[in-house]
């Protein structure tokens, strides 16, 4: 059989960088319920109806089609789905009857989109999202609960140092719409465009396509060049001169978000209002947010969300939510590749128990069984090779402890375990010893971005 050939888009990991995801996705987990959210998983297909944007089938959707399906069936009509947003919409509607508002989730688990594979854009991805939806109404305070709660979960997590950078739709709209423009939505989608454009490119555009003027063109500029780590925002806004209802309703929740979220930011995390964030997607109604990755600015955002008032709808009730996604493996697997995350041994094993020889395999199985019942991970040697050969072994796969049974497999002492790392070897008992709790399982090994 001829070596397979790698399927680009679908990455694979090896124990040792599996083990790293695994983490992270235990860490999220961990933290979200600490927060009271609940986790779900929904199924990886939904109807292409759902699926589609403005009617029409996008590109990047991968649809199903049964290899037996008679002839001129075609497609199956469902497609996986390319986030986790869609999905839990359906989600929603289907069990509005079960579920008690407002309702806490998460969900970690991978999406497919039918992109061109590079680094940080995969076909096959985990992301992790944490929401909160209303029934009817959804009051402010729910933006700067999720927003705190993903501050949380990733400050938790062995990164390099993230930004948050957070703004609100209410604020852009407000914003353009006391300085007069006419087509507010074109003008939000042009200045999304920044990162991509150059601030000139970007007025032509907002002239060109959202009909302004040079003078409120350049008014919209200043706006998207505002960015400070404290409320200073709100009185640089108001320099300019703009007055809207819809404007100060935007500047006091942003305020609001900023300074909650910073309360709860440790170290590695900045929390900082930027008006230059306004996500391009269309159903975002008040707080948005980006989150960058110091060293990988290349990447964009690794993550984002925001605030969005009708989520679902099912003609009799709408349901309006918040959240946050974090693109798990466009963060880790760039991470993985440039060493900048990595861990401390390859297997879960904190102990390999030494083989005398075949006879006595049966008294290493006993010492590897009392050890697992005190939650210790460890394996029995493959072969009763030389000692130094077994050390060795263990060596190559990062376990830190070798132990050796007794001679005589009937006797209760002549136990020993031995540090390969030190070379320190004492007496133990298979009953009692442990590793040092840092031992106990693989730890991160982090270093910083080149």
């Amino acid at each position: 059989m001829a070596r397979p050939t790698p399927l680009s888009g679908f990455p694979e990991l090896l124990p040792a960088q599996r083990f790293v995801e695994a983490e992270v996705v235990d860490t999220l987990r961990t933290a979200f319920e600490l927060h009271g959210y609940a986790g779900i998983e929904t199924r990886a297909v939904e109807p292409l109806d759902r699926l589609a944007k403005g009617g029409e089938i996008d590109k990047e959707i991968y649809v199903l089609r049964r290899l037996q399906a008679e002839e001129g069936h075609g497609d199956s009509g469902l497609g996986l789905h390319f986030d986790l947003t869609v999905p839990f919409a359906r989600y929603v509607l289907e069990n509005a009857g079960k579920l008690d508002f407002p309702f806490r989730r998460y969900q970690i688990q991978p999406a497919w989109r039918g992109e061109r594979p590079q680094e940080g854009r995969y076909r096959q991805f985990t992301q992790a999202d944490v929401d909160v939806v209303g029934q009817g109404e959804l009051p402010f305070h729910h933006d700067i609960e999720v927003m705190r709660v993903m501050v949380d979960a990733l400050g938790r997590l062995p990164l390099p140092a993230l930004s948050f950078q957070l703004n609100n739709r209410k604020l852009i709209q407000g914003f353009y719409r006391g300085l007069g423009l006419s087509d507010v939505t074109t003008a939000i989608r042009v200045v999304d465009k920044l990162d991509k454009l150059s601030a000139a490119e970007v007025g032509d555009q907002l002239v060109e396509l959202a009909g302004a003027t040079r003078e409120q063109a350049e008014r919209c500029l200043e706006l998207a060049t505002i960015r400070t780590s404290d409320t200073s925002f709100v009185e640089r806004v108001r320099a300019l001169g703009v007055e809207d209802e819809l404007l100060d309703v935007g500047l006091s929740e942003l305020a609001a978000v900023l300074e909650g979220c910073t309360a709860t930011a440790g170290d590695r995390i900045a929390v900082e209002a930027n008006l230059r964030i306004a996500r391009g997607l269309d159903y975002y109604t008040g707080t948005v947010v980006e989150i960058f990755m110091s060293g990988y600015e290349r990447l964009k955002s690794v993550g984002g969300g925001g605030r969005y008032d009708a989520l679902a709808d099912d003609g009799r009730n709408t349901y309006p939510g918040v959240g946050v996604s974090f693109g798990v493996s466009r963060t880790l697997i760039p991470l993985i590749a440039d060493g900048v995350l990595s861990v401390s041994r390859s297997v879960p094993s904190a102990v390999l128990v030494a083989l005398v020889d075949e006879e006595s395999r049966g008294t290493s199985d006993a010492v590897a069984t009392a050890l697992r019942t005190r939650g210790v991970p460890c394996e029995v040697a493959p072969s009763p090779q030389k000692f130094g050969k077994q050390i060795r072994y263990a060596e190559r796969r990062g376990i830190p402890f070798v132990w050796f049974p007794p001679a005589d497999e009937h006797s209760p002492e002549g136990h020993e375990v031995k540090d390969i790392r030190s070379g320190e070897q004492v007496a133990a008992d298979p009953a009692t010893w442990t590793p040092p709790p840092e031992d106990l399982t693989p730890s991160f090994v982090t270093k910083e971005p080149t």
